[in-house]
């Protein structure tokens, strides 16, 4: 399971709660990647979901692990999806919610509120900056409690957090590793991996207009939404989540039946 970006962020935040679930079906890893969590951030010479992407599949190689299904949030969509395209035999199905790489933009304005929110507290660190982007990420501003907030501005104010943060985002706009890079969107009628994407359809980080590229050209691609939720469906709507995306990840056992569910 792979998580998203933003300040704070780790493995362990964003599906903590979903872990026991998938953790009876599948041999089920979190790991926390390239500069979040304890994760170190290295040199990034290339654009951050490609780094990422070579670092999971090194990682799966550590494991032992020839190929996986994935589950991916976010930025965690979007290193799958490149690891897919990279290397297509690590990944045997991945479901993606809110996924950037494969969206693009049809309607909704660019920078979206999440990341305009996001931007002013990376550039400007305070607790009401926290509040106002998270509420971002949810659809029921209520789930925003305090214990919320501590967790996230304490693991966002540690030492070194908000440097590597600056740093992954940047390698995203920089024109050096811009230039090097291939939008994977581009690429996406080539990925060929089963794949099901996630969305809510109140979605202010990634909008819900840009689940529709994807599904349009992807080859093997499944669209879910989800009403009255945000850009953290694993958390809003927790138990659909976890139904609809265990019912995807096990279809492969009907065809490859004795595979290693990790």
């Amino acid at each position: 399971m792979l998580h998203g970006s933003g300040p704070g962020v780790s493995a362990w935040s964003n599906f903590r709660d979903n872990l026991p679930v998938f953790a009876e079906r599948f041999r089920t890893i979190m790991p926390d990647l390239p500069g979040f969590g304890g994760s170190d951030l290295p040199e990034l010479a290339e654009i951050y979901p490609v780094v990422a992407a070579r670092w999971t599949a090194r990682f799966l190689d550590r494991l032992g692990i020839e190929s996986a299904v994935f589950v991916g949030n976010s930025m965690g969509g979007a290193v799958a999806a490149e690891l897919a395209r990279l290397a297509p035999r690590r990944v045997r199905r991945m479901a993606l919610m809110g996924s950037g790489g494969l969206s693009v933009g049809a309607f909704a304005p660019e920078p979206s509120e999440g990341f305009l929110r996001l931007s002013e507290f990376l550039g400007e660190p305070s607790r009401d900056r926290m509040i106002a982007w998270l509420t971002t990420m949810v659809h029921d501003h209520g789930r925003i409690t305090e214990d919320l907030v501590d967790e996230r501005m304490r693991n966002a104010t540690a030492d070194g957090v908000l440097d590597a943060t600056m740093a992954i985002f940047g390698s995203m706009v920089d024109p050096g590793t811009r230039a090097k890079y291939t939008p994977l969107w581009t690429q996406a009628a080539t990925v060929t991996t089963p794949t099901l994407l996630v969305w809510g359809r109140d979605d202010r980080m990634l909008p819900y207009d840009q689940a529709h590229f994807a599904n349009r050209w992807m080859p093997d691609v499944e669209l879910h939404t989800f009403a009255r939720c945000g850009h953290w469906a694993q958390i809003e709507r927790k138990s659909d989540f976890e139904r609809v995306v265990l019912e995807f990840l096990t279809r492969e056992a009907a065809d490859q039946a004795g595979g290693d569910p990790a």
